[in-house]
């Protein structure tokens, strides 16, 4: 099967309004690579360990003399592609980021589409909203920081600026950016 175009939605669970990104990635994308096209695009630092899910099966990166791995019931995704867990349009699976701040994403393959030999994948076409900062206690702890930082009276309020090393928009949000990231080397993707 040659390749196709997949068109990916990228929604972060139980924030409101939506975090989410639209994408255009090969469908033969090694898991391994959409991760860092994930990571990138999302605005995440690749700082945690990750897993995608699909029909209760949970896919991670296999790590090297780990007992606790070969405990779990994980499939180990080195050589898997996007399109062996994603094969028709609506269909679903999640991305867990963070087990400890346990971020979790709603991918569903919106369309399959042709390739265009005019661009480069991937490419995010939009997005809203900015993602979260790392280590922010996941979705309760975001809500709280944000409604912290909605009053600068609050005795939390400097630790919080001073920790996130000045301002946050929580509606900022670069595509222009993010494709520029995404066509460096790994993605632009921190190691």
């Amino acid at each position: 099967m040659s390749a196709k175009i997949y068109q990916i939605q990228i929604a972060l669970k139980g924030i409101k309004p939506k975090i989410w990104r639209r994408l255009l990635v090969p469908s033969d994308l090694l898991l391994s690579d959409f991760h860092k096209v994930i990571q990138t695009s999302m605005g995440w630092t690749n700082s945690h360990l990750h897993q995608f899910i699909k029909d209760n099966t949970f896919y991670s990166a296999r790590m090297q003399d780990d007992d606790f791995w070969d405990e779990m019931d994980n499939v180990d995704y080195k050589n898997m592609k996007l399109s062996d867990l994603l094969k028709k349009e609506k269909e679903k699976m999640v991305y867990e980021y963070d087990f400890g701040d346990g971020w979790e994403h709603d991918i569903i393959l919106e369309k399959i589409l042709p390739v265009d030999k005019n661009t480069k994948y991937p490419v995010c076409l939009a997005g809203k909203m900015s993602c979260p900062p790392e280590d922010c206690g996941g979705v309760w702890g975001y809500a709280d920081m944000l409604e912290i930082l909605k009053d600068p009276d609050h005795e939390e309020y400097e630790t919080y600026v001073e920790w996130l090393g000045g301002e946050f928009d929580p509606e900022y949000f670069d595509k222009d950016l993010v494709n520029q990231l995404l066509m460096e080397e790994e993605y632009g993707c921190r190691e």
